[in-house]
């Protein structure tokens, strides 16, 4: 299969600028370019998609570029959105892109000979004066044209809303890129989500008009769920590729819980496994879903692509936790997450001290047993847990040798009634 066609059968391709994009992208050796404007320090999963095609043409001897808006992020694209967003200045900006070049260099390679080159559109922007701006570029755009598209067009028809000249202005900076990249790099492509269609063109428009040259574009459609809702969000908010934002064991469980009608169309646009393999996990869907193997195998790939080998396997392990496993050889902060609805209570460390904390007092403390009658009755039927390991000693102390981390130890009842203590 070329890759053109891979590409349609995962699902990258909405909207083509000419039938001959086709032909190009399957002969390889094309410059082309993906744009985003650091809005934050951090990619969140909503880029995964973009990138992780980025990958796939750059295997097939493409040429990335991807270009950081230094300048149209302190405009902001009013696509997508009912009213204008919170403008950056350029230290901020600076810091975003600097935090955002170290994830992407997990997705592309920056050294071979093909190599992917980060470009920032304040580098040309910041040199023009705004008569030049008026007179060199937006000469060539009619603004009839600008009202009817889509990213404008909607913002218009908000009452009360409307859109500033800022914004307005957004098309003519971004298809100016286009022209910039294809004269100094030979750019020939631009990509963008389904809702950069009448950026896309307009770069397309003028790159001929102001170089004479014929360049081309498509377009990713917009990752969403079946049930409607947006991908990329839970219940604590946008869903980080950066492990201080989003940790990779709360990344894990977000793709772990991924709907049966959706697991499949992400296993093809955001993971780089065959589609043969993908083949499988739908058949499996389908005959044994109980076993949500496509989810397993989503979440799993995904952590190893943003995060490395050695952050999926202390996510499995902590992710067996859940099911009755030892808990050794993690550190406080994934313990915290793992039981973060659990029932706590918070410990002075020197209550491990000496002869130590008596796990009767233990349970009946932290609320596990009612009485010390109940939790020796408990411990001696085989019922009480210590991090996971069943205890059947009622006069066991706990000390600094239970502890599953610096901070924290984890008492169990039945299974699957948690305690977290917190020693301070």
């Amino acid at each position: 299969m070329e890759l053109f066609e891979e590409l349609e059968e995962r699902g990258f391709i909405d909207n083509v600028t000419s039938t001959e994009v086709k032909e190009k992208v399957n002969q390889g050796n094309l410059t082309f370019y993906v744009g985003y404007d650091p809005t934050a320090d951090s990619l969140h999963v909503g880029h995964l998609a973009m990138f992780n095609l980025m990958y796939f043409m750059q295997q097939k001897g493409h040429h990335p570029l991807s270009l950081a808006g230094g300048a149209t992020g302190m405009v902001g694209d009013p696509g997508g959105r009912s009213q204008e967003r919170n403008l950056l200045q350029s230290e901020q900006l600076q810091k975003n892109i600097d935090g955002i070049k170290k994830q992407m260099m997990r997705f592309l390679d920056f050294e071979s000979e093909n190599k992917a080159v980060l470009v920032n559109n304040a580098d040309w922007f910041s040199a023009m004066g705004c008569i030049d701006f008026l007179r060199d570029i937006g000469k060539y755009f009619s603004v009839n044209m600008m009202l009817t598209r889509d990213s404008v067009k909607s913002r218009l028809d908000r009452d009360g809303v409307g859109i500033s000249y800022t914004e307005f202005s957004y098309m003519l900076l971004q298809a100016y890129d286009f022209a910039h990249l294809n004269k100094q790099y030979n750019c020939t492509l631009q990509v963008g989500g389904s809702d950069q269609w009448g950026n896309i063109v307009s770069g397309v428009d003028l790159t001929r008009r102001m170089n004479g040259n014929q360049v081309y574009g498509f377009t990713v459609p917009l990752i969403t769920k079946s049930d409607g809702g947006k991908f990329g969000k839970s219940e604590s908010g946008t869903v980080w590729l950066d492990a201080e934002k989003t940790s990779p064991f709360e990344l894990y469980q977000f793709f772990l819980n991924q709907a049966d009608d959706d697991v499949i169309r992400f296993l093809k646009v955001l993971t780089r496994i065959s589609l043969e393999e993908i083949a499988e996990l739908q058949e499996s869907l389908e005959t044994e879903a109980h076993l949500r193997k496509a989810q397993k195998k989503l979440a799993a790939e995904i952590i190893k692509i943003v995060h490395g080998q050695e952050a999926l396997d202390k996510v499995l392990q902590a992710s067996r936790v859940l099911f009755g496993e030892k808990i050794e050889n993690l550190d406080d902060a994934t313990i915290a997450l793992i039981f973060k609805d659990v029932a706590s209570l918070e410990k002075e460390t020197s209550a491990l001290d000496g002869e130590g904390w008596g796990l009767l007092s233990a349970l009946v403390e932290t609320g596990a047993c009612k009485s010390n009658g109940q939790a020796r009755k408990l411990i001696q039927a085989g019922g009480v847990y210590i991090n996971n390991i069943p205890q059947k000693d009622f006069s066991y102390c706990l000390t600094k040798e239970d502890l599953a981390s610096s901070s924290y130890l984890i008492l169990r009842t039945g299974k699957k009634n948690y305690r977290l203590v917190n020693f301070v």
